[in-house]
């Protein structure tokens, strides 16, 4: 079942097209990835899905409904952390409900049942500071799950982090995935990252940038080391470098 679609969407700022006719789809508990050089027009993509931008052309939907130019219906959780500095992790992770009117105490109680899920027990009254950069990108999509707890737009959250603490948060990120049945569409620019975690590749290519592949991705998950020595991880490698001209 589609969860998001996006039918047939275009973007010019000026006269400059940025993006033209992209149709791309996110079913439930999917994780799909948008991949393409930069400047291609991926996060114009992801703030037309946001709702912040209004398309020339196409519209989003989300369950069905006709969601274009309205934000606040999807979680976007870009590439920085974005945790405010002057707040405790328990309070930047109750933003959601604070924003809505919702008591300190109420909202505490209510994110609290998520901190062991999250792997972020004990950072309740810890500042973002005080964390290292993946505890941190943890805190980042809880808040991320609290706006919205079904589906998310992530902009490049890992690319922050070192190969080494990117490789385990690619582990946990998946378990976790798999735990909440969180449906996701994500940005990256590392071609190994989206063999790893995706479901489905869409290719995003050209100025303006245009969906020219449909990777679809049958391995199970998790796909470790083995994988990416396999002749499936260099074939669709392969696809993909030629496809965008790498």
């Amino acid at each position: 079942m589609e969860k998001l679609q996006v039918v047939h969407v275009t973007k010019s700022f000026g006269d400059n097209i940025i993006i033209k006719d992209v149709s791309i789809q996110l079913r439930s508990h999917e994780i799909v990835c948008l991949l393409g050089a930069s400047g291609g027009g991926k996060t114009t993509l992801f703030h037309i899905i946001a709702g912040l931008h209004q398309p020339d052309a196409g519209q989003v939907l989300l369950d069905g409904r006709d969601i274009t130019g309205r934000p606040g219906q999807i979680s976007y959780m870009l590439q920085k952390d974005l945790l405010l500095p002057e707040k405790t992790i328990e309070d930047n992770v109750a933003l959601a409900f604070l924003l809505q009117g919702v008591k300190k105490k109420e909202a505490r109680r209510r994110v609290a049942e998520y901190f062991p899920e999250f792997g972020l027990e004990g950072t309740q009254k810890q500042y973002p500071h005080q964390l290292s950069g993946g505890m941190r990108q943890r805190a980042a999509l809880l808040r991320t799950y609290m706006f919205s707890n079904d589906i998310a737009l992530l902009d490049e959250p890992f690319s922050a982090l070192d190969m080494m603490t990117k490789r385990s948060m690619h582990q946990w990120f998946l378990n976790l995935m798999e735990k909440i049945q969180m449906s996701a569409l994500f940005i990256t620019h590392d071609i190994d990252e989206a063999l790893l975690l995706s479901d489905r590749i869409y290719l995003l290519r050209g100025h303006p940038g245009t969906i020219t592949k449909e990777l679809v991705l049958h391995e199970p998950k998790p796909r470790g080391g083995d994988f990416e020595l396999s002749e499936e991880f260099r074939y669709y490698k392969s696809i993909i470098l030629n496809e965008l001209g790498l």
